[in-house]
């Protein structure tokens, strides 16, 4: 009861600044001022301050929120934790695809690093160019942009 008759008053306020910027003559001001002053008054009308205030105050609301959060900590644990071991298994074993001396040997991206390529020698990058496809175009522009 109190937060409806708080928001009430707000946006009966708010409207009150939107009258007075109007009667100034900044009309697109005050417009913008009575949106922001009716969104309380809608809140209210639509019953979502109400349930807002209800699941604020209620235990069993609290409860539920912190069951969400174990149950995000336990995703994510888990998932590092797996992660770690293909990781693991992955270093000791060089034969699975996917792993990172695999990815080192064809240039790919390896999955513990996360966007960061490995890096290539000169003579592959030049090799693949004097092998038929022609990217000096494309390296020019790069190197007009310091890249």
């Amino acid at each position: 009861m109190l937060a409806e008759t708080i928001c009430s008053a707000a946006a009966a306020a708010g409207l009150g600044i939107a009258a007075v910027t109007a009667y100034r003559k900044r009309y697109l001001t005050a417009a913008r001022i009575a949106a922001y002053a009716l969104v309380p008054l809608g809140l209210v009308l639509t019953g979502a301050v109400g349930w807002l205030a209800g699941t604020a105050f209620s235990p069993v609301a609290w409860l539920g929120v912190g069951l969400l959060g174990l149950s995000w900590v336990l995703f994510s644990t888990t998932r590092r934790m797996e992660r770690r071991a293909l990781e693991k298994q992955a270093q000791e074993d060089p034969a699975i695809p996917g792993s990172e001396t695999a990815g080192k040997q064809s240039g790919q991206i390896s999955p513990g690093r996360r966007g960061k390529p490995v890096k290539r020698s000169k003579q592959s990058t030049t090799g693949a160019a004097a092998g038929g496809d022609d990217f000096s175009d494309v390296e020019a522009i790069l190197k007009k942009h310091g890249i």
